[in-house]
């Protein structure tokens, strides 16, 4: 697996699985999870994936509370400007802050959907944003450069809401992510939808 939510934010491609394949430099961290049996789940994560748990496990938070509407955005059509890179982006509002920059520490609002519409995870209805380092591999290749910008892509400034379109190889790949029991909350090869709000510095 490349090293690069996504290095592969939303994090690197998450397997659910007793272990996770650390990627090099990057320490592990254990999170356990209790059910009402007697079973623990631990998964050996890496910092990235961590992140990603965020991303790709919120179907459990649906389980266990009422659904939400995900934050409306424009109806108006949004037309896809692509990257050499693949990346297809459409700027719903363009910000009037500063934009990021390579490393520094920022806070996002997203909506990530399926290329059927199918909502995967919003930190809209969590009710806090995504917070992680721009460019440096902390979140799948699409948002780092669909909100930092580079190879043809525009850097989005503070204020701003992008709609993201990311072929397989920006996002999960093969892999997909959230897999068990031979399904994935993504599937592997799966063209992605993210609707950025990005806040700013943290």
């Amino acid at each position: 697996m490349a090293t690069t939510l996504l290095p592969s934010l939303l994090s690197p491609p998450i397997k659910h699985s007793s272990t996770v394949s650390p990627l090099a430099h990057h320490h592990n961290q254990t999170i356990s999870s209790n059910s009402n049996s007697d079973h623990t789940l631990k998964l050996n994560l890496t910092r990235r994936e961590t992140l990603g748990l965020g991303l790709v496990l919120t179907v459990f938070d649906a389980v266990t509370s009422p659904p939400q509407l995900a934050r409306a955005e424009s109806t108006s059509p949004c037309e896809f400007t692509v990257a050499d890179s693949g990346l297809a982006f459409c700027d719903k509002l363009v910000g009037y802050g500063s934009q990021a920059v390579k490393g520094q520490l920022i806070k996002a609002h997203y909506v990530g959907k399926l290329e059927s519409g199918k909502v995967f995870d919003s930190s809209y209805n969590r009710g806090k944003p995504l917070t992680f380092r721009i460019g440096v591999g902390e979140v799948i290749k699409g948002w780092d450069q669909g909100i930092l910008g580079g190879d043809g892509v525009p850097p989005m400034l503070a204020g701003g809401k992008r709609t993201l379109k990311l072929p397989p190889q920006l996002g999960y790949g093969m892999r997909g992510a959230g897999c068990r029991g031979g399904s994935c909350i993504i599937p592997p090869d799966s063209v992605l939808l993210f609707d950025v709000e990005f806040i700013g510095k943290a």
